[in-house]
């Protein structure tokens, strides 16, 4: 499992960002927050997309992996994401 965090400040570098995260397989879980199954090729080509977007000087971009145990033991309130809709299945749909 794999998050992806940014607050990316000009919106065309924001929009390609949030669209290589989708053509990934991720799922969006915010407005600038997605999370999902990747192999480690796929994980190297979204950082080398995102990196090429990214402006050092302004931009922040984090890339935290979680196993999928943590992933079951977090705790979610509010308007939060159906945990099942995180795997390799709902991947498989958009391709």
């Amino acid at each position: 499992m794999l998050w992806v965090l940014y607050d990316i400040e000009k919106d065309k570098a924001r929009n390609r960002i949030a669209k290589y995260c989708k053509q990934a397989g991720l799922y969006r879980v915010q407005y600038s927050v997605f999370l999902g199954t990747l192999n480690r090729n796929q994980r190297d080509s979204l950082e080398l997309q995102i990196e090429q977007e990214v402006n050092v000087e302004k931009d922040k971009v984090y890339l935290f992996p979680m196993s999928k145990d943590e992933l079951n033991n977090t705790t979610l309130m509010g308007q939060a994401f159906d945990k099942n809709l995180i795997s390799d299945e709902v991947k498989a749909l958009f391709f």
